[in-house]
Parts: C-alpha cells; sequence; structure tokens
C-alpha cells in the first residue's frame, strides 16, 4: 500500500512540474502533456495524438466516417484507459512478455503480410509513433490477450448437458444460421441507479431514432458504442447463432440485411444491432484426413533463416540416406507437442494446420518426404504417412458446439469484467481535451 502511495505522489508531482514547464499559448516547444492519470499510470498528449491518427487512418481504409474531433478523441481516450488498466492488472499478478516472445509476435505479423522483418519495421517508422509505437501496442495486445485468457477464457467452463441443449436446440431450429452483423453497446455500470438507467435507454433510442433516418452505423459506434470493436465501426463480422445470447439471435433473425433491431436491455446495457448478411450452415460431411509427422527447426535471433533452412537441409539428407525419421524427430525437433511421439501428428483435418505446411503436406504421397518448408514456425520437414476418407460430421458439430458455447459465455464475462475494471479504476483527466 505505501508502494502504490509513493507511485501515486511521484505522478501527481511529475503532472504539477510539467504543468508548470507547459510552453504558453503559441510557444513552438513540444514538452509532452499529461492528457489523463490512470491509477498509477498516466496518458500523455503525444501518446493519445499518435493513436488517433492510427485511428483515423484505419477508419479511411474501412470507409468508416470519423465523427467529429472531439467525439473521436473521447472514445480513443477510452480505449487507452482500458488498456493501461488491463496492462497494470497484468503486472499485478506477474504476467510479462518476454523481448523474443515480442519479436516472434512481429516477426509472425511481417510474415502474414508477406513482408521481410526488414520490410515490416521500414513500413512501421512512416505511422504514427513510428515502429517503437508499433512495438508497444503489439506488446499490450499480447499482455492483454494473456490476461484475458487467465480472468475470463480459463474459468468459462462448458458442461455436457449445455452442449446437448444447444445441438437440440439447432435441429429444431432446422440447423444452424450464421449472422455478419455490427453493434452498437450503450454500457451500465454494475448497480446502476434508475436515473442512469433511464439516461442510457433514452441515448439508445435517440440513436436508433437517427440510424432509421438515415445515420451511418458505423459512425454511429464510433462515436457512441462502448462496446470492443467501437473503433472498428461496431463490425463483428460472422458469428454463429450458438455463439451469440439469445436476446441476440431472437432480434436478428427477423431482420433483413440493412435492417437495425430495436433497442435491447442486457445486464452490460443497451443495445443495437445491424444485420449486414445472413448464410446457412452446413459443413462437409466427407473429408480427407491425412497422418504425418514433421521435424521443425525454429527461427530465432539465435538461429536466423538462412541457419535454419541448412539445418534442416542437411537432416534431410541425413533421412534420404537411411536414418530413423522418429529417432530424428525426438533429437532434433524443436515442436515440443510431436517430438516426444517421434514428430507424429496423427490424424490431420484440413485446415487444422497452417497454409504454408498444409499446401506442401496435400501434394505429397504416402511414404514421401518434402523439401523444407517455410512457416511462420520456422523450417520443417514434412514426411506424409497415409490417408484416409472419414464422415466427421459429428465429431465436428460436438467440437463447434462446445467452441460455440464457450465464446459466447466468454464474450459476456468479458463485457462485464471490463466494465467493473473501469468503473473501479481512478481516473482523473489533466485538461478539457481528454474529456
Amino acid at each position: 500500500m505505501a508502494l502504490k502511495t509513493s507511485l501515486f505522489y511521484l505522478i501527481q508531482v511529475l503532472a504539477v512540474l510539467l504543468f508548470l514547464l507547459a510552453p504558453a499559448a503559441g510557444s513552438t516547444s513540444t514538452i509532452d502533456r499529461i492528457t489523463v492519470i490512470v491509477n498509477d499510470d498516466i496518458i500523455t498528449e503525444r501518446e493519445l495524438d499518435n493513436r488517433l491518427e492510427s485511428v483515423r487512418r484505419r477508419l479511411v481504409t474501412q470507409k468508416v466516417s470519423p465523427p467529429s474531433e472531439a467525439v473521436l478523441r473521447r472514445q480513443v481516450l477510452e480505449r487507452m484507459i482500458i488498456e493501461r488498466l488491463q496492462a497494470q492488472l497484468a503486472r499485478s499478478h506477474n504476467i510479462t512478455i518476454s523481448e523474443d516472445q515480442l519479436n516472434r509476435a512481429v516477426r509472425s505479423i511481417a510474415e502474414q503480410q508477406r513482408k521481410t522483418a526488414e520490410e515490416f519495421q521500414r513500413e512501421a517508422e512512416g505511422q504514427p509513433g513510428g515502429f517503437k509505437a508499433l512495438r508497444a501496442e503489439i506488446h499490450d495486445q499480447m499482455l492483454a490477450q494473456q490476461l484475458v485468457d487467465r480472468e475470463i477464457n480459463n474459468r468459462v467452463l462448458v458442461t455436457e448437458s449445455e452442449v446437448e441443449a444447444y445441438l437440440a436446440a439447432r435441429r429444431t431450429r432446422g440447423g444452424d444460421v450464421e449472422f455478419n452483423f455490427s453493434h452498437i453497446l450503450i454500457a451500465l455500470p454494475e448497480s446502476a441507479s434508475s436515473e442512469t438507467i433511464t439516461a442510457a435507454r433514452q441515448k439508445a433510442e435517440k440513436i436508433q431514432r437517427d440510424l432509421k433516418q438515415g445515420a451511418d452505423f458505423g459512425q454511429m459506434a464510433v462515436s457512441h458504442s462502448q462496446g470492443q470493436r467501437a473503433l472498428e465501426g461496431g463490425g463483428l463480422g460472422w458469428k454463429s447463432g450458438g455463439q451469440l445470447p439469445e436476446l441476440f439471435v431472437s432480434a436478428l433473425s427477423p431482420l433483413q440485411p440493412g435492417e437495425v433491431s430495436e433497442v435491447l436491455r442486457s445486464p452490460s446495457g443497451f443495445h443495437l444491432l445491424k444485420l449486414n448478411d445472413r448464410r446457412g450452415g452446413g459443413a462437409a460431411v466427407n473429408v480427407t484426413q491425412t497422418r504425418a509427422r514433421h521435424i521443425l527447426i525454429k527461427i530465432n535471433e539465435l538461429v536466423p533463416a538462412t541457419e535454419a533452412r541448412r539445418r534442416i537441409t542437411l537432416l534431410r539428407e541425413r533421412l534420404q540416406a537411411g536414418e530413423d525419421f522418429a529417432q530424428a524427430a525426438r533429437a532434433v525437433s524443436e515442436d515440443i507437442g510431436s517430438a516426444a511421439n517421434g514428430g507424429d501428428l496423427g490424424w490431420l483435418n484440413p485446415g487444422q494446420t497452417v497454409g504454408e505446411f498444409e499446401k506442401v503436406m496435400n501434394t505429397l504421397k504416402p511414404g514421401e518426404l518434402s523439401e523444407p518448408v517455410r512457416s511462420p514456425f520456422g523450417y520443417h520437414l514434412i514426411e506424409v504417412q497415409e490417408r484416409r476418407e472419414r464422415d466427421v460430421s459429428q465429431e465436428r458439430e460436438i467440437a463447434g458446439a462446445r467452441q460455440q458455447i464457450h465464446a459466447r459465455k466468454a464474450d459476456e464475462r468479458l463485457e462485464q469484467w471490463l466494465r467493473q475494471l473501469r468503473d473501479e479504476a481512478y481516473v482523473e483527466y489533466r485538461n478539457e481535451a481528454g474529456k
């Protein structure tokens, strides 16, 4: 407690010093200012400006008209406050992201965009805040994800009875339906007063009237929503009915694409939904399964791509000369999960491995050894052992039901958890522009 008080005192002293050193009107000084104090942390004017510019560029890319500067600034700042609170809580739980983890994540993002690490960094330097700010944002996202996994995802349980009830309800409806929709949330704090509830409902009803009169849903979401996808125009993409609360399914089902729901009430607050598209469920019953094994050499700071490829190439020559694949996998493969089993990955369904791996695997005949294969994980040697056709509809149905129920329950808990985190925080705005 004494340590936290001391940190808070230091933040206050820093705020006063920055205020006293702040330039007078018209000055060209670039002294950074404190915009908001979040518990024992701060968000500066420069950090906010950099994030604002990033959000503006993303909205242009998504073809979403931005709201007024004041509204956008408020929404972005609120997102940053939530991020800081998550980072603080993660630190209190001793959750950390190592430099190696961060570097691997940055490389993975670069590879997904089909860029070298150097190209990715060079392009990032042209963005607000440069590569350093991008790394910091990726770091915070990874930290938040680990925290959410710990506090929400890993604590959500799905029972067999829930799966059975879900499947029975889906069969009654004649199959599963997926919705592509957008969302606006007017959140309510826990134990909200009747006045607060009334004000929130009136705000949601005013937004609905504006939408019916032609207002752009994406812009209204950016301006008013307190949902996790507000700054992306509220778009939630494709969700199956099983992933959504029954409240949402009932509201979306009668809508035609482009229509907006009535105002909906849940424990989280008031919601407005816009149906963008709808499609029927159903997946292939028979699939070709492949049983394969592999050896992986990872790429990292100590083993660059050229060295990893050299090692895997030499290993391939030894295997072709007669060395036992399983023994080699146990000795050198860096895929811990499969190495102990001689590299065996078991029976794989389509889509179960990364694209680069699966593309090469599908070209191999049983008993055939691949050339070195590059993926986001490193370099692989792949050997296909056998293939078979199998009806996996029941397995997919059960696994899909479990996944969708888990996602729905986790989303509901996450919204409530974030609102509680925000409501219990000490937040002090240091200038009017931050409000």
